[in-house]
């Protein structure tokens, strides 16, 4: 007598695997806001992946030196007979956020954001703080 596999019980423990009730738009936390961070001496900069979202989805917030970054989104998908019996109704809905401390040195007026290709990149320039100034000699007589 054949054996079945075992489930992935995984997916039944994972609430943002959706894998179990596919979609045409299937979303997995593995996809979702894988984030590059870059810093420089003048500024961060986050490439933030975020596949299957509108700008509209898309919120960024800065508050106590964390940045936070969130995407929320629903979709549904009906499919009737000619008499209106279901064949298939499945909808979808999702949130994903993100925070990242970026301190308190930063010009929150001068953050740039723009979402291009399903990646939102973010330049967060730091405040430039002064440069120590040199010890001076002085000579003794």
């Amino acid at each position: 007598m054949p054996t079945l596999a075992p489930r992935n019980t995984r997916r039944f423990l994972d609430p943002f695997d959706f894998s179990l009730f596919p979609m045409e738009s299937t979303k997995s936390t593995s996809s979702l806001m894988k984030t590059n961070i870059k810093e420089s001496d003048s500024k961060f900069e986050l490439d933030i992946e975020l596949p299957g979202f509108k700008k509209e989805d898309i919120k960024a917030e800065i508050a106590d030196g964390y940045l936070t970054v969130s995407a929320e989104t629903s979709s549904s998908n009906e499919d009737s007979d000619e008499k209106g019996t279901y064949l298939r109704k499945e909808r979808f809905e999702g949130k994903c956020s993100r925070s990242f401390y970026v301190g308190d040195e930063i010009e929150e007026d001068a953050i740039e954001a723009k979402f291009e290709d399903g990646i939102l990149k973010l330049d967060i320039p730091k405040i430039e703080q002064p440069q120590p100034e040199e010890k001076k000699s002085i000579s003794i007589s």
